[in-house]
């Protein structure tokens, strides 16, 4: 099973409006002064939060008991989840079975807030609907967008379909010039979002040297914006994978690129380059087709990135000398076997090599000459960090 969210439209009438939004902002409320006690304290536990804070909160605040409830998870989940909780305001709040109801027969939804239970018409389509066909969820999230519609996202479980081992593996490599290249082929280019989210960035310059309320509302309006059209486009691109693996019957290999922004920002480079290199949502991009392949049934593997790139994907020769590369740009020629290929295609297919030995552990290692020695190992293992720190090895 995988649990997704549906979004649907609440048609709210007028006169319910007001207490949806005291509700909202009971709801923030409750969440901030449990963020007081949880940083006084110094109390990151659920339970032991509970007791401490559950009383005296739902005292000042006249919310529901599960409202309370809700409120102190979100404080503890949003902790686990960033750095550093900002002051929480009253956009949302989260609803379990006691508190939210869904009715297929009519398309509406029961929402307890401060005043009881109110049920609420649904303005939705085929797609939504279909989703929601035969569901009985047990939790949801009531949200006010910034232009005053309210919407809820209900939390279903799909029936997903059995993942098979498979010798078929489509390998994709990431990167910022070219978002995503497969091995079958297909890629899908960078520039437009680079262009866009340097428009943005420069936008956001001169607006924020202004420094006035105004100006604060702007920079949040461009920032939803620029959110949405990298969602939007890594949406496209999963679906596209999937549906690549889906129809080839294989699975799907990605580069664990795990702090990658870490080591990359501990080398001299330029401010833009910096900036381009924060903003690459490569995390989002997979965390959407392993959802879109979990359902599909397509298996995902993740895989070293060491070498990926300067690889020879056909005698898997590495330069001998550290520090230089067959890669140039968007071509790669070895200097082994003359074997040229487009650089991000030929780090495709060694992905791709990866990820059959991962996700089919019983199928052989590569075959490695180690100092004058000839050894078997499965990837992903002790051996392979070793062979990759050395540099005099030469796979075949």
């Amino acid at each position: 099973m995988q649990a997704i969210s549906v979004k649907c439209k609440v048609v709210v009438p007028v006169e319910l409006r007001v207490e949806i939004d005291r509700t909202l902002r009971g709801f923030a409320d409750a969440c901030n002064q449990i963020l007081e006690v949880a940083k006084r304290e110094k109390c990151w536990n659920t339970n032991k939060l509970h007791h401490k804070a559950y009383k005296p909160v739902r005292e000042s605040t006249g919310l529901k008991a599960n409202h309370v409830c809700q409120a102190i998870r979100r404080v503890i989940g949003n902790a686990k989840a960033v750095k550093q909780i900002h002051k929480f305001r009253p956009t949302s709040i989260s609803l379990d079975a006691r508190t939210f109801q869904y009715i297929e027969e009519s398309q509406t939804v029961g929402i307890t807030l401060m005043c009881g239970r109110v049920k609420f018409k649904m303005s939705i389509g085929g797609y939504q609907i279909a989703l929601l066909r035969g569901q009985k969820p047990t939790s949801a999230t009531f949200c006010k967008s910034r232009k005053g519609d309210y919407y809820i996202n209900i939390c279903v479980d799909i029936p997903t379909d059995p993942m098979g081992k498979t010798p078929r593996v489509i390998g994709v490599d990431l990167g910022r010039r070219d978002i995503a290249t497969t091995t079958t082929g297909k890629s899908w280019s960078g520039e437009q979002i680079q262009n866009t989210r340097d428009r943005y960035s420069k936008v956001r310059a001169n607006i924020q040297s202004k420094r006035t309320r105004s100006s604060r509302r702007l920079l949040r309006r461009l920032s939803g914006r620029e959110q949405r059209f990298q969602k939007w486009l890594n949406h496209h691109i999963s679906k596209q994978i999937v549906s690549d693996a889906k129809s080839n019957n294989a699975a799907i290999a990605f580069e664990d690129l795990t702090n990658i922004r870490e080591s990359l920002n501990q080398k001299p480079r330029s401010e833009t380059e910096r900036r381009r290199t924060n903003n690459w949502a490569f995390y989002q991009l997979r965390l959407f087709t392993q959802y879109k392949a979990s359902i599909a049934g397509v298996p995902v593997v993740l895989v070293p990135p060491a070498y990926t790139s300067q690889t020879c994907s056909r005698c898997h020769h590495v330069h001998p000398v550290k520090g230089k590369s067959y890669r140039s740009l968007k071509s790669f020629k070895c200097g082994h076997c003359g074997f040229e290929h487009d650089a991000d295609i030929n780090a495709a297919l060694n992905i791709a090599a990866l990820g059959v030995c991962v996700n089919n552990p019983e199928v052989p290692g590569i075959a490695c000459l180690l100092e004058g020695q000839l050894s078997l190992f499965p990837i992903g293992g002790e051996n392979w960090d070793k062979a990759y720190t050395d540099r005099s090895r030469r796979c075949r």
